[in-house]
């Protein structure tokens, strides 16, 4: 159905004078016709070196477990469920402040712009693990992790929708398997300065306390390196800051025209005119978004209990098979070579195969790897079985952070990319409980099986609720 943007009578005089600004739809068709060059990839980069450290942040939590038990700070099993000096509150503490991070915040995105907010997310939750890396006490250390995972959180969905607004949309797949590998580098980067670090105690100082400083310091560069980013021009269009928004189109086009020596070809909209609506949350259980935001709920809930089901656990299920600490380190960095392969092979398909499809088949491999890597005991083909798996996530990592940005309009997509995705962060809190109690009362068989089953639903979700992108505009598919 055709609906009309009014402009606001505010805007008039001074947008209205300003050549190539008709409207945000124009807006955005400027951006949707840029081609692929080295200043887009830029922007793109500069997105996925801060996902680098998320990630390494994030993925930590399995290497430096098995250091924080050996130190004496936490401890492997409880014989209570919800125990706070146990390796499962800490995961819990990590999920916990996602949640908080994705839900609370994820709107604040929608309000206050997507650069600003990732810039402010990135230095808070930088300096929070820091400080976390100082804790001797169980109660403090889960607390600071509690904060640090807030930021990461609401860094998350920030640059989700960032990312999402800026690249076209028959670039907009391999911009996110780009950003992905980037991110996915960190897991064996993360299990390398764990193996180097963890098992030892340089210059007097837990191992696992380095590794996390690193990460730390690492995010800090990243964001002085980030500060020039422009905002979002759809963002900026959307808030009918129209001005702004032209003026950060229009440099984005010189320096296109600057790098190809050709006049870029005449925007035409996707789209007529929009209405101008605020953003409500009750807007994401409407008749459009309803079927999408259940689908996304379901598959965030158990993709993250089952694959940070595994993740978190992979050096603590080896060592309880008799594996040393040192071992069972090397054998996740194996595995985790494989991480950034799974982003490779996306960006060969990523805009060619359907997102949906793409996170069906990384759902499928997860699992089957998952009840493989419980079978058998053969060293190599554990790691196989590891390795297949851990590509498995990063698969299904880049078709779902590109698909949930892409099924909301922008001035709903932080609040609710933010809420969809902070129901993971809830199931991923409880992963860790789960586990440990399978793994406590059945084996690691059973703990391992969990995760199959977690996977299998979130396939279904996927394959019969989830609506066909690929090709389409942000607003073709939104309005």
């Amino acid at each position: 159905m055709t609906r009309i943007r009014k402009m606001s009578a505010a805007l008039g005089p001074v947008d209205s004078a300003l050549p190539g600004v008709q409207s945000a739809e124009m807006i955005a068709a400027r951006l949707d016709r840029l081609p692929a060059c080295k200043s887009l990839w830029r922007f793109v980069m500069l997105l996925a070196l801060g996902g680098f450290f998320e990630t390494f942040e994030m993925f930590s939590t399995s290497f430096v477990i098995p250091g924080m038990v050996r130190s004496g700070v936490l401890v492997a099993t409880t014989e209570g469920f919800f125990a706070l000096n146990g390796a499962a509150a800490y995961i819990a503490a990590t999920f916990i402040g996602l949640f908080i991070g994705t839900l609370g915040f994820g709107m604040i995105a929608d309000k206050f712009g997507r650069r600003a907010v990732f810039t402010y997310a990135l230095i808070g939750y930088a300096s929070c693990s820091l400080i976390m890396a100082c804790q001797t006490d169980p109660l403090w250390l889960n607390f600071w992790r509690l904060m640090t995972a807030i930021g990461l959180g609401i860094e998350v969905i920030a640059i989700d929708a960032y990312l999402s607004e800026l690249v076209p949309p028959t670039l907009r797949g391999r911009a996110f398997a780009i950003n992905r590998i980037m991110s996915y580098l960190a897991v064996p980067a993360c299990g390398i300065t764990s193996f180097i670090f963890v098992p030892y105690e340089p210059l007097g100082v837990d191992g696992w306390r380095w590794v996390i400083a690193i990460g730390a310091v690492g995010s800090i560069v990243v964001w002085i390196m980030r500060r020039k980013l422009p905002e979002s021009p759809r963002w900026l269009a959307d808030k009918g800051r129209l001005a702004e928004a032209d003026a950060e189109v229009r440099q984005m086009e010189l320096a296109v025209e600057k790098e190809t020596g050709q006049s870029l070809a005449p925007a035409v909209p996707s789209v007529e005119g929009l209405v101008e609506h605020k953003s409500r949350f009750s807007e994401m259980w409407g008749p459009r978004y309803r079927n999408r935001t259940i689908m996304l709920v379901i598959f965030h809930v158990f993709q993250a209990m089952g694959i940070y089901g595994f993740l978190n656990w992979v050096p603590t299920f080896l060592i309880e098979q008799g594996v040393t600490v040192s071992k069972s380190l090397a054998y996740s960095v194996a595995m985790g070579l494989s991480a950034p392969l799974g982003p490779v092979l996306a960006m060969l398909f990523a805009d060619r195969v359907e997102r949906k499809w793409q996170i069906v088949f990384g759902a499928v491999l997860i699992g089957v790897a998952g009840t493989a890597f419980a079978v058998f005991r053969v060293p190599a083909l554990v790691i196989a079985c590891g390795a297949l798996l851990t590509m498995g996530t990063t698969i299904l990592s880049v078709g779902y952070h590109a698909y949930q940005s892409e099924l909301y309009p922008t001035r709903i997509r932080g609040m609710a990319v933010g809420f969809v995705y902070s129901m993971g962060r809830l199931g991923g809190s409880v992963s860790g409980f789960m586990i440990a109690f399978a793994m406590g009362h059945f084996g690691v068989q059973a703990a391992l099986f969990s995760v199959a089953a977690c996977m299998a639903i979130c396939a279904s979700s996927v394959a019969l609720l989830g609506p066909l992108t690929g090709g389409r505009t942000l607003e073709e598919i939104n309005d």
